[in-house]
């Protein structure tokens, strides 16, 4: 969502919390992802964006980098989900960070909706 009128979606996201919806930011850290946001709306989750995720075991900087979004997150007590988990390494560094939930092709990749509801049944 495209935040032009800031106050009318700090609204629209509050009627909506109050419906008991879950509030996230999604791809957190790139983008509209404004670090005012975390104040101004009703927020529930973090999700980082997966160009922080996929770089976390690349050295001590990225890794710091998705440690402070982890922190900053917990702090507001905000729910952490790191977007892109490719690989075992990736999923317990994300871990050792404290990040909450993790998703991507290292859990299951797309499938028709078909092929999934009958891995449920």
């Amino acid at each position: 969502m495209v935040m032009v009128d800031v106050e009318q979606a700090a609204h629209q996201l509050a009627e909506l919390k109050a419906l008991g919806l879950s509030i996230a930011i999604d791809d957190f850290g790139t983008g509209y992802s404004s670090l005012a946001y975390l104040r101004r709306f009703p927020l529930d989750k973090l999700k980082i964006d997966q160009s922080f995720v996929r770089a976390i075991n690349a050295g001590p900087e990225d890794r710091a980098i998705v440690a402070a979004i982890v922190g900053l997150g917990h702090n507001l007590g905000l729910g952490l989900v790191a977007e892109g988990v490719e690989s075992a390494a990736m999923a317990d560094a994300l871990l050792d960070l404290g990040c909450d939930s993790l998703q991507g092709w290292h859990f299951g990749k797309a499938e028709p909706a078909e092929r999934f509801a009958e891995r449920l049944a």
